[in-house]
């Protein structure tokens, strides 16, 4: 299991961790209800641990980029993160990345669990373009919510602060050294930031339905199948996947596709099937404990006869019956 530059820092300062999917992270400081209150209305600090970040350099990096990845790299804003995505020729997510101009070398922020499979798909993609691909010695911090800004405002020499984070555009990504990973942390909370966990921060993405790479899209996911917009550009020329993503959007609908669900009853492991007059129709992908509408909740595919508003699927596992109910959880949480 691996363990983040800041997991000893954190356990000190009483976090209390588990393995999330071969990265130990923090669960939680001791009251993830407040921490999800944090991410909503202050400022909340993340250990992103399970991020890591790729340089590409050479003469032909944006041009490359430009040809591989869904959004536009070639008209990056200094000082923030564009979202974008790397498909298959099939338009298949390999991996999601957030993408920033850091003067000599793009910087490719990827979940470290992809981080393998990324650098395989662009190693077969290199033939003759001037790019080099490097691993960079940086821990990743993340900071959500309102008063994200200002809770950076300012940081010791060495770090880098960009903007575009976990939960959309407004967060923020601090770049530091290992060594200095732990002096950042606290200088963030020391300006306001409240230490918050994976419970609070996978209870906030659940209700604004953002997917995480593993777990809500992989290679057998298609992009249109995810909400994934953001990352997606519509008026850059082509990419390796464009084709399917254009002629689906032509099309205008997808039969199954990621949406977040209500649970009532006992809370059921990722990946249990969800049923209808028997069928099964769809299969959960997070679940998590959505603070902000006072329930459990979930992602999860499911068959575009049933991801209306409002429509009742159980969730069967073991002898216990859940039931989830297709929800708008963001508007739900106020």
């Amino acid at each position: 299991m691996i363990e983040t530059a800041l997991h000893a820092h954190l356990v000190a300062r009483g976090a209390h961790h588990a393995d999330d999917h071969g990265v130990a992270l923090p669960r939680h400081f001791g009251d993830a209800e407040a921490e999800y209150r944090a991410l909503r209305e202050r400022a909340a600090v993340i250990d992103l641990g399970f991020r890591t970040l790729v340089l590409a350099s050479g003469a032909d990096r944006v041009s490359f980029f430009q040809g591989m990845l869904t959004n536009d790299v070639a008209r990056l804003e200094p000082g923030r993160n564009r979202p974008a995505l790397l498909l298959t020729i099939q338009g298949r997510v390999t991996a999601d990345v957030r993408v920033a101009e850091l003067g000599d070398a793009l910087g490719l922020d990827v979940d470290v669990r992809a981080r393998d499979e990324l650098l395989a798909a662009l190693d077969k993609l290199l033939i003759a373009d001037d790019v080099e691909l490097a691993q960079a010695d940086v821990a990743l911090i993340g900071v959500e919510g309102p008063g994200a800004a200002d809770a950076v405002a300012r940081m010791p020499a060495g770090t880098r602060v960009l903007r575009g984070g976990e939960l959309g555009a407004d967060g923020v990504v601090v770049h530091t050294s290992s060594a200095d990973a732990p002096a950042v942390w606290d200088a963030i909370v020391a300006a306001g930031a409240q230490p918050c966990g994976m419970d609070a921060l996978e209870g906030r993405r659940v209700e604004l339905v953002i997917p995480r790479i593993g777990l809500d899209m992989d290679q057998s996911t298609l992009a249109l199948e995810v909400p994934v917009d953001f990352a997606l550009s519509q008026t850059k020329g082509c990419y390796l996947g464009q084709e399917v993503v254009a002629r689906g959007t032509a099309r205008g609908h997808v039969n199954r596709k990621l949406v977040s669900m209500a649970l009532a009853g006992p809370l059921p492991p990722a990946g249990t099937p969800l049923v209808r007059d028997g069928k099964e129709v769809g299969r959960l992908t997070t679940v998590a404990r959505a603070y902000g509408a006072g329930t459990g909740a979930a992602l999860g595919f499911v068959r575009r006869e049933h991801w209306d508003l409002g429509t009742e699927l159980a969730v069967r596992h073991g002898h216990a019956v859940t039931i989830a109910t297709i929800a708008d959880l963001a508007r739900s949480s106020g």
